[in-house]
């Protein structure tokens, strides 16, 4: 048999087992992927979650130099922004910014909060980050980027 003809067969044998052993949602679940497989590419995806919100990995590593310098631990400072890395900024957030935005709860996630407290401590640090309404662009990304341009 030719690859193509046989991959038909096959798929027409499976489809046809399915039916007669109990309907069409049989079939589906004949062919599919054991669900412990896509749990574990899930959960490796997301332990590699990055987000630079535009720096260089030159610049991410003035980040968490600076970071660690403030007494924050952001992890090994490999120029990769993940969840410890914005740990240590939240934490700082909520230290630092006593008049200004508080980043809310630590969990490393860069949401609207964490995003609002970063606009308010560069602009308070003199850097235009832009409004602070937690939308990290191209203001925002362009004072994150000047100032970490040193550590």
């Amino acid at each position: 048999m030719r690859p193509n003809l046989m991959t038909r067969t096959l798929v027409a044998a499976t489809a046809v087992a399915g039916l007669a052993a109990g309907g069409v949602a049989a079939t589906g679940t004949a062919v599919a992927a054991p669900p412990a497989q896509r749990t574990t590419a899930t959960a490796d995806v997301s332990t590699q979650a990055v987000n630079n919100l535009g720096l260089s990995k030159a610049r991410a590593k003035n980040w968490q130099c600076w970071l660690d310098g403030q007494g924050f631990n952001p992890g090994t400072r490999d120029g990769k922004l993940g969840t410890q890395s914005w740990k240590a900024a939240q934490k700082m957030f909520n230290r630092d910014n006593a008049q200004g935005y508080k980043a809310g709860t630590v969990d490393g996630v860069v949401g609207k909060k964490t995003v609002k407290a970063l606009q308010w401590y560069l602009n308070d640090l003199g850097y235009n980050a832009g409004a602070t309404d937690g939308i990290a662009g191209p203001k925002t990304r362009a004072a994150f980027k000047e100032f970490n341009a040193t550590c």
